[in-house]
């Protein structure tokens, strides 16, 4: 019954004794974050199509 236990108390601790920041809050948070992962994911791909074209240049010299 030790599991059982557990997750009752975790469920009312959640509800009771966490403080949660206010749903237009969340919102705002999360599109931000959203915003910044396509952002940084736009930064990694273009590194990586520069390092790509210099790898393949650098290695068109010995062809």
């Amino acid at each position: 019954m030790g599991i059982v236990n557990y997750i009752k108390e975790s469920f009312e601790e959640l509800q009771h004794n966490v403080s949660w920041m206010p749903r237009i809050e969340a919102q705002k948070n999360t599109v931000l974050v959203a915003v910044f992962t396509v952002i940084f994911a736009i930064a990694v791909f273009l590194v990586d199509k520069f390092f790509q074209m210099g790898l393949e240049k650098y290695f068109n010299i010995f062809n």
